[in-house]
Parts: C-alpha cells; sequence; structure tokens
C-alpha cells in the first residue's frame, strides 16, 4: 500500500511564497503528529511523500479539513497567528496525513497542484 500526505493551502490570500511554505510545514507536522505510528512508519519508510494542492476560498479549505475528519484521517488545520501577511485567525492550510494514499485521493482528487 503506498502513503502519502496532502498539504492544501489556500490560494486566495495571496500570500507569499515563504508564508506558504511556513503554513503548509505548520500543517505538515501537525497531522504528522495526528497519525497512527503503523502509518507515520509505512510513510516514513517509503520516503515521506507529500503533494501540495491549492483551494481558492476558506469555505473550500474548511470543507476539504472536514471531509478528513469526518474519514477519519489525520488532519490538521492551521489558522495563522496574524504577525505578518493575514488577519489572526485566518484558516491558511489543511494537512491530511500520512494515510494510505487512496484514502486522501478520495478528498482531494480534484484539487489542483499549487
Amino acid at each position: 500500500m503506498d502513503y502519502k500526505q496532502a498539504i492544501v493551502v489556500r490560494a486566495d490570500l495571496e500570500m507569499g511564497k515563504g508564508k506558504m511554505v511556513a503554513q503548509g510545514s505548520h500543517a505538515s507536522l501537525m497531522a504528522y503528529k495526528l497519525a497512527r505510528d503503523a502509518d507515520a512508519s509505512e510513510w516514513e519508510e517509503s520516503g515521506s511523500k507529500k503533494i501540495t494542492l491549492k483551494v481558492s476560498s476558506e469555505a473550500e479549505l474548511l470543507d476539504v479539513f472536514m471531509k478528513a475528519k469526518a474519514a477519519k484521517l489525520p488532519a490538521a488545520l492551521v489558522k495563522d497567528a496574524g504577525h505578518t501577511q493575514v488577519v489572526p485567525g485566518t484558516p491558511t492550510a489543511v494537512a491530511i496525513g500520512p494515510a494510505p494514499e487512496g484514502e486522501i485521493d478520495r478528498i482531494t482528487g480534484g484539487l489542483k497542484l499549487l
């Protein structure tokens, strides 16, 4: 079975590249900490595959997050502290997994690459 992690970032906020990377990194680490040990180990041993995708609104980001939670996948939602480019509390990114690739694809398969 193949494992991966999907990182989903809001494109509508027009964050700088560094900010997007930071927000995606926060989400990635948060979701990793929620993963089952067996899934995390399989993912690490197979190269820690990641994919970065985009959504165009807060509603779309929250929908992805809620679908992942409903599917009982490890999922993390980042809300920015507001120190730089966005208003405090703004949802900026979601990460799902590590988990089986097919389970993540059911939720993120229709999203575009960042």
